[in-house]
């Protein structure tokens, strides 16, 4: 996991370099490319787009490349002010990263990226895509959201669990190795090495276990005096 703001922003700008290609493959060619070969009466969802003149988007047709951009300009600006640190204060509010596995803990946080970056990108997407060419209707507006949310959501939290932050991970691993195998040495140097440390570490252990206790008993004490 990241543990500075530069490593934050390296790990959204590899999710998002991939999320916004797949989703790009999954809404041309899985979603739309049987309609647009039917429309253009081509045998390949590719020529169909060469056909046309490119994809439509901001009311004109503009190569695939050019919406890959702009998605990824959204993408990764949503990623990092808004996806990543909501999507961890999210996960805290329901787990605490010191009690619980891990691999629960990177999982809640993903489950809540995807609940807050499906919605957002699915708007602007219907913002983008919003065929404009037939005047525009805040009711048809929504209606849009609504079905590309319907289309994504599962696509996004199935791919990311299980195919996009796996792959995600490794790469990070491979990019910052010397950092995570000077975070590992640092934990196995602060593990105690005998039996007095052992006993000197529970016995810290139970203190700070005895301070929480005494902190949540102060903040229900002040929360019945409230209520009173």
């Amino acid at each position: 996991m990241p543990r500075n703001q530069f490593q934050r922003m390296i790990f959204a700008l590899l999710t998002v370099i991939i999320t916004v290609h797949g989703y790009v493959f999954y809404s041309l060619y899985v979603v739309n490319g049987k309609l647009l070969m039917e429309m253009n009466g081509t045998g390949s969802v590719l020529d169909a787009i060469n056909t046309q003149g490119g994809v439509y988007m901001f009311g004109r047709m503009l190569p695939i490349w050019a919406v890959v951009i702009v998605e990824f300009c959204f993408a990764y600006t949503l990623e990092c002010l808004l996806g990543s640190p909501l999507s961890f204060k999210m996960a805290c509010s329901m787990f605490d990263p010191r009690k619980i596995h891990p691999m629960i803990f990177e999982t809640a946080i993903i489950s809540c990226t995807v609940l807050i970056m499906c919605p957002a990108m699915s708007f602007i997407a219907a913002f983008l895509y919003y065929p404009y060419y037939n005047g525009f209707n805040v009711f048809t507006l929504l209606a849009n959201w609504i079905e590309l949310i319907c289309h994504n959501f599962p696509f996004a939290f199935f791919s990311q669990v299980f195919f996009i932050q796996p792959f995600v991970r490794f790469l990070f691993g491979k990019i910052f190795a010397k950092d995570i195998a000077a975070r590992k040495q640092q934990v196995e140097s602060e593990r105690p090495q005998n039996e007095v440390e052992a006993i000197a570490d529970i016995f810290k252990r139970m203190d700070e276990i005895q301070e929480r206790l005494e902190h949540e008993r102060r903040q229900r004490k002040k929360l019945a005096e409230r209520m009173q």
